[in-house]
């Protein structure tokens, strides 16, 4: 299993770019992600970005990491998945258009 890791571009030269997450420095591949640049987020995994993201987006999966680590040490999540507390289950967008065309079997 891959977790995907947010990292933020401090420096690019050519197709690498030095990345912070606030606590490790990463050398990461930008061979995905042509038009990442200084200050972006990205999404990386095993040393190589695959999207950039948003930092808000960056920021809530920082946290849901630390509440898993927090959950692993012996701890709780605390308000790691805050975003998702409200949230009540939802189909993706294709068999929501079903549901609402009065579909009701596959």
């Amino acid at each position: 299993m891959c977790v995907g890791i947010p990292m933020q571009i401090t420096g690019i030269d050519g197709i690498a770019a030095t990345t912070t997450n606030g606590r490790h420095v990463e050398l990461i591949d930008l061979s995905l992600t042509p038009d990442a640049e200084v200050g972006d987020w990205l999404l990386t995994f095993l040393g190589a970005a695959r999207e950039i993201i948003t930092a808000d987006e960056a920021q809530k999966i920082g946290a849901a990491l630390a509440g898993l680590q927090s959950l692993m040490e012996g701890g709780d999540l605390g308000d790691a998945f805050a975003d998702l507390e409200n949230a009540g289950p939802q189909l993706p967008a294709h068999l929501q258009a079903a549901l609402d065309a009065g579909a009701t079997t596959g």
